[in-house]
């Protein structure tokens, strides 16, 4: 299944069919539009020439933020998300082998263990950890036992609350109403 995150394609096929750019992509959603921040795999790896976590991990800390800072830059935020690009890049070489799929499958983990390794990633606290797991359940059919308990609210069938129930420009503009409405209570509140 190809997933329909950016609205283009070569990005969506590319985060469909290679886990570390999904990976990749789920670091860079925060404080700047879904559809932007999971473009920043596609945009590394048209630079790069590839996506591989051993290159990236490896790479001149310097010349990757000149890679990632180049118009148009991966984030609102190039130069401190080159950083955390790189960190999870190491992580997922060392702790995974270079391979970010084993994050969820080495081991026949349950929902709860495939958590509990994303939170240890670097910049995935727990809600970024619960959304991705939500993702892989969602619209990968990555579905560990007890997948949809470990992502909490995320992981409810039918809920517009996050980049795991994009599926088309319809249910973007219904998961944005859903975080504006979110925000609007909590100051509200």
């Amino acid at each position: 299944m190809t997933l329909w995150i950016t609205g283009e394609p070569a990005a969506d096929e590319l985060l469909s069919t290679d886990p570390f750019a999904l990976l990749v992509g789920m670091l860079l959603d925060q404080q700047y539009p879904m559809e932007a921040a999971f473009a920043g795999p596609w945009k590394l790896r048209e630079r790069m020439g590839d996506l591989d976590p051993h290159v990236i991990a490896d790479a001149d800390p310097e010349e990757f933020v000149a890679l990632c800072t180049t118009p148009p830059a991966v984030h609102r935020y190039p130069g401190s998300m080159a950083a955390r690009i790189q960190a999870v890049a190491r992580a997922v070489v060392e702790e995974y082998h270079g391979d970010a799929a084993r994050i969820w499958t080495h081991g026949d983990p349950d929902g709860a263990t495939v958590l509990r390794r994303l939170k240890a990633l670097p910049g995935f606290g727990d809600q970024k950890a619960r959304i991705f797991l939500a993702l892989l359940g969602k619209q990968l059919g990555v579905e560990p036992l007890g997948w949809r308990e470990a992502a909490g609210a995320y992981g409810e069938d039918g809920s517009r609350r996050s980049i795991a129930d994009v599926t088309d420009p319809t249910s973007l503009a219904e998961v944005r109403a859903t975080k504006k409405a979110a925000k609007a209570a909590a100051k509200a509140g």
